[in-house]
């Protein structure tokens, strides 16, 4: 039965790290979209000069 409680709580000391290192890296900006950005750009034309042509067929 106290095998049980030394799973227990390193399972839940193992938890709390990886939440923390979540926490971590996401507070550092790993997760952070820098390429969609730039790339947006490429694709703006297409969706304005749909707009336009249904705008104009109303």
């Amino acid at each position: 039965m106290s095998v049980i409680y030394i799973l227990l709580a390193v399972s839940i000391i193992v938890a709390i790290v990886f939440f923390a290192v979540f926490v971590f890296a996401v507070k550092s900006g790993q997760y952070d979209d820098s390429y969609t950005p730039s790339v947006r750009m490429l694709f703006e034309d297409e969706l304005v000069k749909a707009e336009k042509e249904n705008n104009s067929t109303k």
